[in-house]
């Protein structure tokens, strides 16, 4: 008798489940502004990563935000700043004590990842 109970609450919970529309959710892919190409960040100090906000859709699937660094087409476990609003176009981070080189992008995580542009960091 378990069984069979058990059984027909799964059934019925599954059938509400199914019968419940979503709404309907954009992915929002804001472009990084900052940093750009020719930019050299060093060691330690604080900048402000920004991305264009000027355009977002009404239901975005993933408003909270992470910002991780990026080095010669990989995605590191660095993360420079997590939970914030992807609304808010910019977000100060730290920059970590990492190799020097000229092949560093930030990825900005909210949707999906967007990368900004290739940028410089010294100071290691």
């Amino acid at each position: 008798m378990k069984f069979s109970l058990f059984t027909l609450f799964s059934a019925t919970a599954l059938a509400v489940v199914s019968a419940t529309p979503l709404a309907p959710r954009d992915v929002y892919v804001p472009p990084v502004l900052y940093p750009h190409n020719g930019t050299v960040w060093s060691v330690g100090q604080r900048h402000n990563v920004t991305w264009d906000t000027s355009d977002p859709p009404v239901n975005i699937t993933n408003k909270i935000g992470r910002i991780m660094l990026r080095k010669g087409g990989l995605t590191t476990p660095v993360i420079l700043e997590e939970n914030f609003s992807i609304l808010l176009g910019r977000i100060e981070v730290t920059v970590p004590w990492v190799e020097d080189g000229s092949d560093y992008q930030v990825v900005l995580f909210g949707d999906s990842g967007n990368f900004s542009p290739l940028f410089t960091i010294t100071g290691a």
